[in-house]
């Protein structure tokens, strides 16, 4: 048993001060049977601590039913295991470019921007929440044997909101749930954040890419006393789809990682390795300088251009670090452990299946709702997928525009059965079909939700057709809609699809194939021919790909894969996934 305590200039351990190199690893983000593989790359870095996240909608896909929330349990054990100290960020809220920053759609849905205020309506379920989970940390924390040395209130709440007494009573809720390692906040380093979001009595973290001098010096303006600590050390960022790839070069990132620690303060390396947003789970943020501006989705991996890579393997800035970190460790840092296994030989996979989306929607989707307007995803449900609304344009009527008002985010459309084009809502969320359509006519229209905003002021909005869908200036209405969930994608529930040969179909739908390994290990998968959807591989959702780039294969951490035959599941929503997919050997990095 040990005490961690914040003093007066440092974290003291049994009375002795200590610095925390931490490192963010979200567990969530990595396969489970490879946890143990990414504390060791951490350890070896030079890294005492690790940092996770807990996102509440992983858990929580319906009010009072819960998942594997013991998962948090099981990555603190091995946290022991490997001999590092533990941060835990248990939310509410978490950003973390995750869907809806970690809040479940079911809550934001009818609160809206009640939610990370004290608003009874959103503190009951917190609280709900916090008693489920927090078992897992506080049976772990340092003063009963485990690793768990912090824990963080909220999270950034300077950036979003001045609510106090919700912080407060965020602050008085994890005492009551039993934690009793140091509480702590993280903001920006500016006046405005650091006020909003600071709790009389908790340590304050700054968050930050560079300029450690001037962030600390705002926070000791706000903090006269304490242990100095960057929460955030940005060393790369996170890409959207349709934009450059984001890199930070590994000089310039050990330079600031430098100054940090030469201040005399404590370091969490956000990210030490990213991972990926696998079952669609990457959030959205909106563009501009006030994050209000059109939506930019989150691509699915998470690689962050982190010093250990989304496979796994050191970077170039990786040793940059290591030789940083190594002048504060204690004792020579341990090599890096063997990597996991990687996929032996490239495999070219056979597609013998092929399944429309509406033949998929009957079998795997929700219940139809009749309204006299669009349902939006939170009143069908639906967190993750798609949603299919049927409307009828009256007629005889010559042909109008046809257009949508308040879409979020992508829509496929249909006239009477015939593709008719694609709605993006890319630079704003009015749009209208490039051809005319006259009446009679029934319209299909398929929106996916490409990630709910997971920072900033438009947080928790709604997702879908948020207005109406128009015939030159008149509304149409009565529409019948059905949501299409990607966790409906089960085995079972597949097994009940029925498949036409893939000879003899293409275009958007559910196509089904087989990967014939040989020496299964990790890999990367491409859908050759394909435009945007979604990949499951033995069950497991490798998440979204897209031609927008600029990613362009998905991560297939090995313990996914089998020797021999591999189902594969391909949902298409705009193109032909007809050519089948390639899994692929990873580049070796240079």
């Amino acid at each position: 048993m040990s005490t961690f305590a914040v003093g007066d200039e440092d974290f003291l351990l049994d009375g002795r001060p200590v610095r925390l190199l931490s490192g963010a690893l979200h567990y969530f983000r990595v396969h489970e049977a490879q946890w143990e593989h990414r504390l060791g790359m951490l350890r070896a870095m030079g890294l005492n601590c690790v940092e996770t996240y807990v996102p509440w909608n992983l858990y929580a896909p319906e009010p009072g039913r819960y998942g594997d929330v013991e998962a948090l349990g099981r990555f603190l054990d091995a946290v022991a295991r490997a001999g590092m100290w533990a941060i835990v960020r248990p939310g509410p809220y978490i950003c973390a470019e995750w869907e809806n920053g970690g809040l479940p759609h079911w809550l934001t849905g009818p609160l809206g921007r009640r939610v990370r205020t004290l608003d009874p309506e959103f503190l009951a379920p917190v609280e709900a929440w916090f008693r489920r989970l927090l078992p897992q940390v506080v049976e772990r924390q340092v003063d009963r044997g485990g690793p768990v040395v912090l824990v963080q209130v909220e999270n950034e709440y300077g950036s979003y909101g001045s609510d106090l007494a919700y912080l407060e009573r965020v602050a008085e809720l994890l005492r009551e749930c039993g934690v009793s390692v140091p509480l702590f906040t993280s903001d920006g380093p500016e006046d405005h954040m650091l006020t909003g979001g600071s709790v009389p009595g908790v340590l304050a973290t700054a968050n930050f890419g560079s300029g450690a001098r001037e962030g600390f010096a705002t926070l000791r303006r706000h903090q006269p006393s304490g242990p100095l600590m960057c929460m955030e050390f940005w060393c790369g960022w996170f890409d959207h789809w349709g934009t450059e790839h984001a890199v930070r070069g590994a000089v310039d990132a050990a330079a600031a990682l430098r100054e940090i620690l030469e201040c005399g303060a404590s370091v969490n390396v956000y990210m030490a390795h990213g991972g990926t947003n696998f079952a669609g789970w990457a959030g959205a943020n909106r563009a501009g300088e006030l994050h209000d501006g059109p939506l930019r989705a989150t691509v699915t991996s998470y690689d962050y251009d982190a010093p250990v890579d989304e496979a796994g393997r050191a970077t170039e800035k990786f040793w940059a670090f290591r030789e940083v970190l190594a002048d504060y460790a204690v004792g020579a840092l341990p090599e890096p452990p063997a990597p996991p296994a990687r996929l032996a030989v490239p495999v070219r996979g056979v597609v013998d299946g092929w399944a429309s989306l509406d033949a998929v929607l009957e079998v795997l989707g929700g219940e139809e709702s009749v309204t006299p307007v669009p349902p939006t995803f939170e009143e069908l449900g639906v967190d993750r997928g798609l949603v299919r609304h049927r409307v009828a344009v009256p007629g005889p009527r010559q042909p109008y525009p046809l257009g949508v008002t308040g879409l979020r985010d992508r829509a496929v459309v249909y006239v009477d059965g015939r593709p008719a084009g694609v709605l993006d809502t890319a630079d704003g969320e009015d749009v209208t079909l490039a051809g005319p359509v006259p009446g009679p006519a029934v319209v299909d229209l398929w929106v996916e939700s490409l990630g709910r905003v997971n920072y900033g002021p438009r947080l928790g909005e709604p997702k879908g057709i948020t207005g109406g869908v128009r015939h030159e200036r008149q509304y149409l209405h009565g529409f019948r809609s059905r949501g299409l969930r990607l966790d409906a994608f089960e085995a079972a529930a597949v097994d009940k699809v029925r498949f036409a040969s893939a000879a003899e179909r293409s275009g958007p739908g559910l196509y089904r194939g087989t990967l014939d390994v040989t020496g299964a290990g990790d890999a990367v998968l491409r859908v050759p021919g394909a435009t945007r959807g979604f990949v499951w591989v033995n069950g497991f959702c490798l998440g979204r790909y897209w031609t927008a780039g600029p990613q362009d294969a998905l991560f297939v951490p090995g313990p996914v894969l089998r020797e021999g035959a591999n189902e594969v599941w391909v949902l298409e929503l705009e193109g032909d996934a007809g050519a089948g997919v390639a899994l692929d050997v990873l580049r070796e990095r240079h």
